[in-house]
């Protein structure tokens, strides 16, 4: 594992720069492993040091962690159909044309300004997603990534199962792979904090996220809490077994080819974002970001990732500091993936 050297000191240098307060992050090769944890929870209103077995609001890593699966799942069992129409399950939207793949790549073009958004109530603001939002002329012919098309897979998951998406994502994912600190509902002693604002005070425990903040429970795109040691079980057993049986062969290699329906190569699959390696076959690697400072990058085919947790918004969410250091980030970490 000497080849990350460059990743690693780089890694170190976003809590040592105090570009993040703290950073947990872990590299691994098969059963090798780089797991580092240093730097501070938070800075304000007192410094609190961080400790390996802290839960971190993982923002956007909910869509591939939790949504997707669940997704997948019902596609396998033939309880959805990838090119069901929304409108089949949402009938309130008013678009026949985007499908459930196009939620997944986010392809779907629905989009809208909901005024006064964040002092809806759950219900208001469900409603206003599904009657006020429009597809506009990107559909189908660009990638463009928005938590609307989780919002709306989740509302699918719940047409169908009659349960609210995050006790759905609970019942079928968390607890069949044995993912002890992931919740939706931590404690805020054992988590990380987020953002200051002005009217939430200092966020601990409870979702950054505003559309998650109201809709609680039935919000697909955020609103997961969970440890180092959860991503990490549940970032090998993806590639390395299937996501534990949840899933078939056939589903996770899915995961790693582009599923949009635009003409030529395109970096989206089912939820994940695509990188190509630089091996000599340039095979595709999966990968996805939180806002909040969590991130993914997994290699199926040689075994391998890495996983990154921070609280970037803390105390603040300007940083576009941290924003140019991880794009570095991943580019040394594709270089060196392929070191000897």
């Amino acid at each position: 594992m000497k080849r990350f050297t460059k990743t690693v000191a780089q890694l170190n240098a976003l809590a040592d720069d105090g570009i993040v307060p703290g950073i947990n992050y872990l590299i691994f090769r098969g059963q090798e492993r780089i797991r580092e944890t240093r730097g501070f929870a938070q800075t304000r209103p007192m410094p609190e040091v961080l400790t390996p077995a802290m839960q971190y609001d993982l923002a956007s890593l909910t869509k591939v962690v939790g949504t997707v699966p669940v997704i997948m799942m019902l596609v396998q069992t033939g309880q959805l159909a990838l090119d069901d129409p929304v409108q089949k399950y949402l009938p309130q939207f008013s678009d026949q044309r985007p499908t459930i793949r196009h939620l997944l790549t986010h392809t779907s073009g629905i989009s809208g300004y909901i005024p006064h958004r964040d002092q809806l109530g759950p219900q208001e603001l469900k409603q206003a997603f599904l009657s006020q939002q429009r597809v506009d002329s990107s559909f189908n012919r660009q990638i463009r990534y928005a938590d609307v098309n989780f919002l709306y897979l989740g509302w699918i998951i719940e047409a169908v199962c009659h349960q609210a998406v995050q006790t759905v994502i609970t019942e079928r994912v968390l607890r069949p792979l044995k993912l002890t600190g992931a919740t939706f509902q931590p404690l805020a002693s054992r988590c990380v904090p987020t953002e200051i604002q002005a009217g939430r005070g200092l966020i601990r425990g409870s979702v950054h996220d505003p559309k998650a903040f109201i809709l609680g429970k039935h919000c697909g795109c955020a609103g997961l809490f969970a440890t180092m040691t959860d991503l990490e079980q549940f970032s090998r057993a993806l590639i390395e077994s299937n996501l534990a049986g949840l899933l078939t062969p056939e589903t996770v290699a899915s995961f790693f080819r582009d599923q949009t329906l635009i003409p030529g190569p395109h970096s989206r699959s089912f939820g994940w974002k695509l990188l190509h390696s630089h091996a000599a076959d340039h095979h595709l690697l999966i990968s996805h970001t939180g806002f909040t400072g969590t991130w993914l990058i997994l290699d199926r085919q040689t075994d391998q990732g890495m996983i990154v947790l921070t609280n970037r918004v803390h105390p603040t969410a300007r940083n576009q500091a941290y924003l140019d250091r991880r794009d570095q980030l991943f580019a040394t970490y594709l270089a060196e993936m392929q070191l000897a």
